[in-house]
């Protein structure tokens, strides 16, 4: 298979986990560019739109709980920057509905599942901020809407969305990043997100398209976030950092800046690439794929100089 956006290179797709009740639906794909053309992977782990109809039959709301859940196309935004750039694209076919790939395995809300946790004694202790809120790895209840579920969820059907579903895919994430910082002496993953339209923090300003998260610092060099913040400024759009999106599981888990792994999570407006109602591709979809692609372009010849930096540090060890 060619990748349209590196005239040099193939792309070989893998593929791995399962999403529980759709048959022969793998939980993700993974498009690897051989041999990679740029130092970034692009991931979407919230736009999976592989509904079970046992998923949905349980939902008291489907068509709109599951459509406020999602990430909606925000793959086909990734894709498109990821075919233009050579970036490797990992996306997730299993809905956020079902299970939550931004939050770690055992941040349940244990009330909902039909069985104790495994160290019951120290469940209350253990529930995490997300699950409190409803957000937890099991999405429970969502602002104005309520409760998502008509009953409890057995252990097991958990036990198999973490086995078949959450294990893979990070498992993929980890490898790709790694193989990746090998081959480049740093590697920067891009997590996308998309997220409704934000109040305006004050007066007549306008309220931020774009939120940048480094989760302050700790997932992404500085340089690289201020290169992403001179794009949108150049570009005349207005990003904010950390507030209200700073990053997730997915970066706690997967960045680790002193072995040269950055990540950073980008938030977009859905209006920025949606329609009016927020459920097909709008018009400003050519436009928002265009400026993530000069980003992405500008912030790879970034981590690769982080790359040089870092074997020239090496080497210079190596002789002393």
């Amino acid at each position: 298979m060619r990748n349209e956006g590196d005239p040099g290179g193939d792309s070989r797709l893998l593929q791995g986990g399962a999403v529980p009740g759709c048959p022969d639906v793998p939980a993700y794909a993974l498009r690897l560019v051989e041999p990679s053309a740029i130092p970034v992977i692009i991931a979407v782990p919230h736009a999976g739109r592989s509904y079970a109809r046992t998923l949905l039959d349980r939902m008291r709301h489907p068509a709109f709980a599951a459509l406020r859940l999602e990430d909606r196309y925000v793959d086909l935004v990734a894709d498109a920057v990821a075919r233009q750039t050579g970036a490797s694209l990992l996306v997730a076919h299993a809905p956020r509905a079902m299970i939550d790939l931004n939050r770690a395995a055992d941040d349940i809300d244990w009330d909902m599942v039909g069985g104790p946790p495994p160290d019951a004694s120290s469940a209350l202790q253990g529930l995490a901020h997300r699950a409190r809120t409803g957000l937890g790895l099991i999405p429970r209840r969502l602002p104005g809407l309520g409760e998502l579920w008509k009953r409890r969820m057995d252990r097991a059907e958990l036990d198999d969305r973490i086995a078949l579903v959450h294990e893979p895919y990070h498992s993929a994430l980890g490898d790709a990043l790694q193989d990746t910082r090998d081959r480049w002496g740093a590697a920067l993953l891009i997590d996308l997100h998309s997220m409704p339209p934000l109040t305006a923090y004050c007066g007549a300003e306008p309220a931020p398209e774009f939120v940048l998260g480094d989760r302050f610092g700790a997932s992404c060099a500085g340089a690289l976030v201020a290169s992403a913040f001179a794009h949108f400024a150049a570009a005349r759009r207005l990003a904010a950092h950390n507030r209200p999106y700073a990053g997730g599981y997915v970066l706690e888990r997967h960045a680790r800046r002193k072995e040269g792994i950055h990540c950073i999570q980008i938030e977009i407006d859905r209006r920025c690439y949606l329609d009016a109602r927020f459920s097909e591709p709008g018009p400003g979809m050519d436009e928002t794929i265009a400026l993530l692609v000069g980003m992405v372009q500008r912030l790879a010849g970034d981590v690769a100089e982080l790359g040089r930096d870092r074997q020239r540090e090496r080497w210079r060890a190596a002789a002393e």
